[in-house]
């Protein structure tokens, strides 16, 4: 028998040799956003909230005779703060595509931060209706109808973001 060409002499203190750890190739790499998935998304998200605004407003006033947004006798529909209020949905799920987008870009577990950050929209949209002077069936049917807006955006955006972020790939990595 030979004795490896290192020797064996000096080895026999240190029984495993000490290896450097491992690069992670994924190390430096962030995953990446297509930002035509993410807005597209955003886009439909924003349809879909200003129509969940839309029924909303006319199942409370139409099926449940609760007159919110406008005096009782502006009929199902209400007046022009009715078509205000999609508008309004409409803007705020844009909005919140520009931070989710942001959020994917720059932060570290992004759609954690913004579910936090739509979780406190939220409870300023459900709360804002109880500081204003009507009716308490009224306060009761905005703050819900805010709410419903709410979880529709935040549910729509996470899973668009979902879609919209690859995550980083190792070097060499084909496409499957």
């Amino acid at each position: 028998m030979s004795a490896p060409q290192g020797g064996w002499d000096g080895n026999y203190q240190d029984p495993t040799r000490q290896y450097p750890p491992a690069a992670d190739p994924r190390a430096g790499q962030r995953s990446s956003v297509d930002a035509g998935k993410l807005w597209a998304g955003g886009f439909g998200t924003a349809v879909v909230a200003a129509l969940v605004a839309l029924v909303g407003i006319l199942l409370v006033r139409g099926v449940l005779g609760i007159h919110i947004l406008s005096p009782s006798d502006a009929g199902t529909y209400g007046d022009a703060t009715t078509t205000t209020y999609a508008f309004g949905a409409f803007a705020v799920a844009v909005l919140a595509t520009g931070v989710v987008h942001v959020l994917l870009l720059l932060m570290p577990r992004p759609m954690s931060f913004f579910n936090w950050i739509m979780l406190l929209v939220i409870a300023v949209g459900v709360l804002i209706p109880f500081t204003v002077s009507a009716a308490t069936e009224s306060q009761i049917a905005t703050a819900a109808l805010n709410l419903v807006i709410g979880i529709c955006v935040m549910s729509l955006l996470n899973s668009v973001a979902g879609i919209a972020t690859r995550g980083a790939r190792a070097p060499g990595a084909g496409v499957a």
